[in-house]
Order: structure tokens, then sequence, then C-alpha cells
């Protein structure tokens, strides 16, 4: 049998939820991850509004978040991401480890659409290298996330 891993306060989160979610390690090397080639794995950037609203957004690994567009959606003259000093006390995680699950306080979240088209997404489970994957509308039901393009 495999050697079991100590559950994040996401994956404790998902099982208050009875919500199903499979666990996967990625390798984190030189500051980035190595994603798994075909998996759907997503990435939780947390930004800040003109007004010093703390929000989060999850889009694909391999895109980039249009901050424009990002403020429309939010109805903010502007947003821009937090700096990676500030992630840890705002969320409670470390940049390479930061999960839309389980933050610290509970900031309004927007997932990117195309997670849609996806049977399971995966995001990070709340440590470097460890990544939860389910269903993408079970993942925002219980985030109460909402949905709208966000990269460019």
């Amino acid at each position: 049998m495999s050697k079991k891993h100590k559950k994040t306060n996401a994956m404790r989160l998902l099982d208050q939820a009875k919500i199903p979610y499979e666990e996967a390690i990625i390798p984190y090397r030189d500051g980035s991850f190595q994603p798994q080639a075909g998996k759907s794995s997503y990435k939780t950037l947390v930004a800040r509004s003109h007004d010093h609203e703390i929000v989060v957004f999850v889009i694909p690994l391999d895109q980039e978040l249009d901050l424009k567009q990002c403020a429309r959606v939010i109805n903010s003259k502007r947003v821009e991401l937090v700096h990676v000093k500030e992630l840890l006390g705002l969320t409670g995680y470390v940049r390479g480890g930061c999960s839309p699950l389980g933050m610290k306080k509970k900031y309004r979240t927007w997932y990117n659409d195309s997670c849609l088209d996806e049977d399971k997404i995966y995001v990070s489970a709340g440590e470097r290298g460890k990544q939860i994957g389910l269903d993408p509308k079970a993942l925002i039901e219980v985030t109460q996330g909402k949905v709208d393009h966000l990269i460019r």
C-alpha cells in the first residue's frame, strides 16, 4: 500500500462538504511546477482592488491574468496582484501552495470560464507540490465562486 499523506485544510474542508477529490503530487523545482501532461492544472492568484478589497482568481496554470478584465469583472477601477510577502499573512498560504479553499478569511473568488469545459481540474491543496483534482462545479459551489473570462 502507498504511504498516506497528511491532509491539508483544503482537503479537510472538502471532506466536511462530502466532495470527492483526488490527491496528486506535483514536482516543484527551482520555484516552479512541472505540470503533469494531460492534467488541467489551475493556479490561484490573490489580488487587491483599488479600494483595497482582497479578491481571488483561479486560472489555468499556463495562462496570464488579464488585470483590466478582472477589474471590470469585480466593478473596480483597477486590480493588482498582492506582493508575495503579503500572501502568507492574507491567506495562510505561501507562494506555490495557495489554494482557493481554506484561506484565513473568505474572499470573493472568480474562476476562469475555461474550467467549466473540464470534468476535473487540479488546484493547489494548500502545500507546495500537492494538488487536489475535483469537479470544477463542486469547487465553485464550495467556495461560493463566480465564473468569468479572466485571461488574456
